[in-house]
């Protein structure tokens, strides 16, 4: 039985882990595609968060080569406009405060590009408590473990000391293709019966059940 509790090293995704930020997510999406005279499902946008939106608009838009450009400018335009509604789940302030207070070292590995990261991350009131953070613009996108390895290096830690946190199915993966544990969570983007499948490490529903895999 794995205790998580003894792990040194806590990375978590950003979107849907940390920030509740999945319906801005499918907001903006939808926008993009019928200004552009496309349809997307939310449960198709739900699918793709967690990758950088370069691999995402094939899997959405395969046949729509020609308005990657447009639709990435249009989507960009909508999140930002609206990103000030972006807010942390419950309790993940006080989650990471906990763990930093316990000498935990903390990591985010976010399929956002820095631009996007460094919108809302230092009004978050938790970017103090992250010693190292890695975009999929700098690194590799997930399920690539590129940030993973990074990670490892940049803070000397071996992996069977460290754990990775997400809430989609491309943060397990990532996790699995480099063989670190994972905690999967279901109040983000993706729903608990799909994570499962994954076969994450652990799996939780609230960020209290995570708060007790952790602390």
């Amino acid at each position: 039985m794995i205790n998580m509790k003894n792990k040194s090293l806590i990375i978590f995704d950003w979107d849907g882990t940390l920030m509740d930020s999945v319906g801005l997510i499918v907001d903006a999406m939808r926008y993009a595609a019928e200004k552009h005279g496309l349809t997307v499902t939310d449960e198709a946008t739900k699918s793709i968060i967690g990758i950088a939106l370069v691999d995402a608009f094939p899997i959405l838009f395969p046949n729509d080569s020609d308005k990657y450009d447009e639709l990435l400018a249009t989507y960009s335009e909508y999140y930002v406009k609206h990103c000030d509604n972006d807010k942390l789940f419950d309790g993940i302030k006080e989650l990471i405060q906990d763990l930093h207070a316990q000498g935990k070292t903390l990591a985010i590995a976010t399929g956002k590009k820095r631009k996007g990261l460094q919108r809302v991350l230092p009004n978050s009131g938790i970017e103090a408590f992250f010693i190292t953070t890695k975009t999929a613009d700098e690194t590799a996108g997930k399920p690539n473990p590129l940030m993973l390895e990074q990670i490892l290096v940049e803070t000397g830690t071996r992996i069977e000391d460290a754990v990775f946190i997400g809430d989609s199915i491309h943060d397990i993966r990532m996790a699995n293709n480099i063989g670190m544990d994972s905690i999967a969570v279901s109040y983000g983007c993706e729903k608990a019966d799909v994570l499962a499948k994954e076969q994450p490490t652990k799996l939780v529903t609230t960020i209290n059940e995570l708060k007790q895999q952790l602390i």
